[in-house]
């Protein structure tokens, strides 16, 4: 038996072995693989479209997630611009109250050293006239010495009080 150059008994015998486990295998060994193949074709194609669905929804999220962050820094932008606002407001009103205020204070300011220069004028009219009584008294006692003098005076003063009332 030499391998090199089979008989014929030997051929026929591989072909039919042959075709009994090529009939086997086609038979019961073949549709498992190839299912098998199909099945994990399948899980891959599976886990592909799964992958890219993923993909797309993460895409989806960064977008989403750009747009939150878009908002976000709007509405920050929008809290500064009120609170920038809120603060001139109050500045201004601030600055409105300190000078109704400043105003307030210099009209009583004025309003008092008028009083006072008021009162200061009433109390010198006043020294004037104490001291103007003062030496008219001595000039009156200096003229009015005598007891004649004194007659005169009265007298006098006596007619002018009748012409005012008649």
């Amino acid at each position: 038996m030499n391998l090199m150059s089979p008989d014929g008994g030997l051929l026929f015998w591989m072909t039919v072995i042959f075709a009994i486990v090529f009939f086997i295998l086609a038979k019961f060994g073949f549709p498992v693989i190839t299912g098998t193949v199909e099945r994990r074709t399948k899980r891959i194609d599976d886990a592909l479209k799964a992958a890219r669905k993923a993909e797309e929804s993460l895409a989806g999220l960064a977008r989403e997630q750009e747009q939150m962050a878009e908002r976000a820094r709007a509405e920050q932008a929008r809290i500064l611009q009120d609170a920038a606002a809120e603060r001139d407001r109050l500045i201004a009103a601030a600055q409105q109250q300190a000078a109704e205020e400043a105003m307030k204070i210099m009209a009583e300011a004025k309003a008092r050293i008028r009083e006072e220069k008021e009162a200061a004028l009433r109390d010198v009219r006043r020294e004037v006239v104490r001291i103007s009584l003062a030496v008219a008294e001595e000039v009156l006692r200096k003229e009015l010495a005598s007891e004649k003098e004194q007659e005169d005076f009265a007298g006098k003063m006596f007619d002018e009080a009748s012409k005012l009332h008649s």
